[in-house]
């Protein structure tokens, strides 16, 4: 079958399917599935904390500077 031999319906239904195919594609989680160390989980719960109580983290200039880069 060609696209010139689909109706407007089937036509329709093919680009959606194509573009929820591309779309997951694109969306894909590459860390599904895997295990997060206990370490990295606990500074994530951590962190997590500190922001539900308002403190902000390191500041971007800071982290720049640490890293020998200019923050504009």
């Amino acid at each position: 079958m060609q696209i010139k031999d689909l109706t407007i319906e089937e036509l329709k239904a093919l680009i959606r399917e194509t573009v929820i195919e591309t779309l997951e594609d694109f969306l894909e989680d590459p860390d599904e599935g895997k295990e997060i160390r206990p370490e990295i989980k606990q500074q994530l719960l951590e962190s997590r904390k500190r922001r539900a109580t308002g403190q902000r983290g390191i500041p971007a200039e800071e982290v720049a500077k640490r890293f020998g880069l200019t923050w504009r």
